[in-house]
């Protein structure tokens, strides 16, 4: 593949991280002689950096432990936002930072590391681990032009949360699939808000592709062609649906008063709220629930993504974190081996019980304690879900695309049936170097 275009897309953000070279060579490595110690930048959890927390710090301290001396893992937090981490990890990938020997990376952004070049080679001997037990959804976004690039860790998939008063008070029969129009019917008519992420960033891009796949079509058509051949498929009837979607959920005043500025976060609090009455949002949002506000959790259930409309299956959007190793890692064989024990049943099962995220392994969800911590049946709707989910295009260009989509697409309000057709043609403009983000 000619990755010229891709790697002049990231000189910029190599220049930049070259001109930090001696804080990046001091994030990890070793300091000569002794046990290896391997650098894991981790998304921030329910435990960040605190290893009592069972997040992936505790992961790293169980996998030090248990390596018997072969190595000790350290954590980097990463920031908050997918898009924000995207560019951190880019910058060191660009640079050739050493100290990139685990990475726990967006599915979307690993096509994009791999095509550039930028990961270690998985070794032979040991995928038939890293994929056995999988959920398949899981797998296929850690492949690329067939071969397996990362390791599936945890496997997310968002779910349609609805408050069981307000779904019965609407006449809303939540035991069959359900379209957006008739969630966003429903909320209107018990006067409730629908929870939605449609902010400027990678949030947004999930809703407008989980929308896109929902209708029956595809952002792009397929995602290993090169910037000069790319095909989309925005300009199309399930693009005009998702766009009108967007827009009866912004203009109709279901989407709370600040829809334009929502996120995962700001639109769980909205459905905490006594407004609230329908949202889109990841598993954690159960746990999250049950800890801020219990009373609002016993009224709580999941059901499969809203149908784009009624003659086609939903697409939940997939997303999750496949652990990568940098190609310049020194220790790129140690690095497998952590990630083969941070991915192992016993581990990605009790993360799931203590972050909400869940795991990539099938076994896991028949565990008790996955059911305790995901019960009246939302442990197996997740394992339903994760079936069905879509990932966002696996393009090594979609960093590009997905910036240039959420700006076409903003503000919501503003989204109108033209929109689609605007969008694919600034992106190929974008990916052709003739408009800039």
């Amino acid at each position: 593949m000619n990755t010229s275009k891709s790697r002049r897309r990231v000189a910029a953000a190599a220049s930049m991280a070259m001109l930090a070279t001696t804080a990046l060579a001091g994030c990890g490595g070793d300091s000569g002689g002794g046990t290896p110690t391997l650098t894991w930048y981790i998304n921030p959890d329910v435990g960040n950096s605190d290893a009592s927390k069972g997040g992936q710090a505790t992961l790293a301290a169980n996998c030090t432990n248990a390596s018997g001396g072969k190595y000790k893992i350290k954590v980097e937090l990463l920031p908050n936002s997918a898009s924000d981490q995207r560019t951190q990890l880019l910058r060191r990938l660009a640079a050739g930072d050493s100290s990139m020997d685990l990475m726990s990376t967006d599915p979307a952004f690993v096509t994009e590391f791999a095509a550039a070049g930028y990961l270690a080679p998985v070794p032979e001997s040991m995928q038939k681990n890293f994929t056995e037990d999988r959920v398949q959804s899981s797998i296929d976004a850690s492949m690329y032009k067939g071969k397996l690039t990362s390791v599936p860790f945890w496997a997310n998939t968002q779910l349609l949360w609805y408050k069981k008063s307000v779904a019965q008070k609407a006449g809303l029969d939540m035991s069959k699939p359900v379209t957006w129009d008739q969630v966003i019917d429903a909320a209107k008519k018990t006067k409730t808000n629908v929870g939605v992420q449609g902010k400027l960033y990678e949030g947004y891009a999930v809703w407008i592709n989980a929308l896109v796949a929902g209708g029956g079509g595809k952002i792009v058509e397929d995602p290993s062609a090169t910037y000069e051949n790319i095909k989309l498929g925005l300009d199309s009837d399930a693009g005009k649906k998702a766009a009108s979607i967007i827009n009866k959920v912004a203009t109709s005043g279901v989407g709370g008063p600040a829809i334009g500025s929502s996120d995962e976060t700001a639109s769980l609090t909205l459905f905490q709220s006594p407004s609230g009455g329908f949202l889109v949002n990841w598993p954690y949002s159960y746990g999250a629930i049950q800890k801020a506000a219990p009373k609002v959790a016993e009224d709580v259930a999941a059901a499969v993504y809203p149908r784009t409309d009624a003659s086609h299956d939903a697409a939940p959007p997939f997303g999750g974190i496949q652990l990568a190793v940098g190609k310049n890692s020194k220790h790129t064989d140690l690095a497998y081996q952590a990630a083969e024990c941070i991915t192992n049943e016993k581990n990605t099962t009790a993360y799931m019980v203590a972050s909400g995220n869940p795991s990539s392994r099938k076994a896991s969800y028949d565990s008790a304690d996955v059911k305790k911590a995901f019960p009246n049946g939302i442990a197996a709707q997740i394992r339903t879900s994760l079936d069905k989910a879509v990932p966002r295009p696996l393009s090594p260009y979609w960093g590009d695309i997905s910036g240039a989509l959420q700006q076409q697409f903003s503000p919501p309000s503003k989204v109108t049936p033209n929109t689609p057709a605007e969008a694919q043609k600034f992106i190929l403009d974008v990916l052709k170097g003739k408009a800039l983000l």
